[in-house]
């Protein structure tokens, strides 16, 4: 998700939940994601995967992105939704994870801890190093239809 405020371009990264994350700050936000079902479109599962993660409704026109591949060698396709929010107001859903290691006790934590509007430059700092590329099309994408001046 996207929005312009003013003459800038702001993007709705998300901040993983669990225990690996919590003291994690830049470099390790992401765009809200998650797995392609098996027979699933991946728009559909980018739909799926935003709902789950924010709690919002991804309606309206999806802008494709392309794909990126991370270093382990997940492949990443990204869309992007002209939109707002309160990004207080997101509600992720839950995994279950056994902590700590080798407690033989299980916990929930949400997928998504927090959600924040960036400033484009700003993003560029915190969203995950690989997903870099998917903020430069963005930018490419309002420049071109007009809704950002550069």
């Amino acid at each position: 998700m996207y929005r312009i405020s003013g003459d800038d371009l702001e993007v709705l990264l998300v901040h993983p939940g669990g225990p690996f994350w919590t003291k994690k700050d830049a470099g390790a936000w992401f765009l809200p994601k998650g797995e392609i079902d098996p027979g699933e479109d991946a728009l559909a599962a980018a739909r799926r995967e935003f709902q789950e993660e924010t709690g919002l409704q991804a309606e309206g026109t999806l802008v494709p992105l392309g794909t990126v591949r991370h270093k382990g060698g997940k492949l990443v396709h990204a869309w992007a939704l002209e939109g707002d929010c309160d990004p207080s107001e997101i509600r992720s859903n839950t995994f279950s994870l056994e902590w700590p290691p080798r407690s033989g006790r299980r916990q929930e934590f949400s997928e998504v801890d927090r959600a924040q509007f960036f400033s484009l430059d700003r993003a560029k700092e915190m969203i995950f190093p690989e997903e870099a590329e998917f903020l430069l099309r963005l930018e490419a994408h309002c420049i071109e239809a007009g809704k950002l001046q550069r």
